[in-house]
């Protein structure tokens, strides 16, 4: 058993974690952990996307009461009902525009440019969202949000396969921007979590399975474990957060991680098209 790879997964688990669920890209975080630590090849690629599966975990413990009270009330209740058909007409532009332009997307948009610019750009949109009126929110929970609402939510969700943007960025500022409040859009990003990325983890480890072997189950134990901490202890400290502050800190984070993003490659320090 090799510790040194045990204690990079162990840290690729914590940036995970901790970077999933804020509107600051764990992609990012972990391509330039990756590069730092020496972690970057075809199998740690597999391993970052594998990793997801450990932070969902997390969401799932977080709302267990509500998805409990839900798989309950699921076949006689038409809120339940309307929640989980919501989900999933949000789930399903990831599933189809992933497969048509996932490949083509890595090939040509992995790029310092692009990621700078995605850290940049999505830094001054979460600004915008939190300056709206408050007259703008008209969705207080998720269980007001209807079919059309939880579609372009989705929709909005596949920006994030651009490199930089952030999964929970792009579903929670968007949904901001589309009428959800802070809450509300928060709840919701974090459900659609779940499908979405045990999805993309699962199909990551099949198309790949040929890379893997019995050896590497001890990392990959390793990273979904410290995953699943981290993002269990970051989940629950921002939904404390967002009750009283805004993401602006988040954006102001994300200008200077973009700024992080130019130095090194500059520099060579980080092959952001990895």
């Amino acid at each position: 058993m090799d510790l040194m790879l045990l204690a990079k997964a162990a840290v690729m688990g914590v940036v995970e974690g901790l970077t999933e669920f804020l509107p600051i890209s764990s992609t990012g975080h972990l391509i330039l952990a990756g590069a730092l630590l020496g972690f970057d090849d075809d199998k740690a690629k597999v391993f970052d996307i594998a990793i997801q599966t450990g932070a969902i975990f997390a969401v799932i413990l977080v709302y267990w009461q509500k998805i409990s009270d839900t798989v309950k009330a699921l076949p006689y209740q038409a809120e339940a009902q309307r929640f989980v058909l919501n989900v999933f007409i949000g789930f399903l532009p990831a599933v189809v525009l992933g497969l048509l332009f996932g490949k083509l997307i890595k090939e040509h948009l992995f790029t310092p440019w692009v990621v700078a610019t995605t850290f940049i750009v999505g830094g001054f949109i979460i600004l915008w969202a939190e300056r709206r009126p408050p007259s703008s929110v008209r969705i207080r929970a998720v269980e007001d949000m209807r079919g059309r609402d939880a579609l372009m939510v989705g929709l909005v969700q596949c920006f994030a396969m651009v490199p930089g943007t952030s999964r929970s960025g792009a579903t929670i500022i968007g949904g901001m921007l589309l009428g959800l409040s802070r809450k509300a859009a928060t709840d919701f990003s974090f459900f659609l979590a779940i499908p979405t990325l045990i999805g993309a983890g699962v199909y990551s480890l099949y198309k790949e399975r040929a890379l893997l072997s019995v050896e590497d189950i001890p990392m990959f134990a390793t990273g979904l474990v410290v995953s699943f901490i981290s993002a269990w202890i970051c989940v629950r400290w921002l939904l404390k957060y967002i009750a009283s502050h805004s993401f602006e800190v988040f954006a102001w984070y994300r200008i200077v991680f973009g700024l992080v993003v130019l130095a090194t490659a500059w520099t060579g320090v980080v092959n952001w098209s990895a």
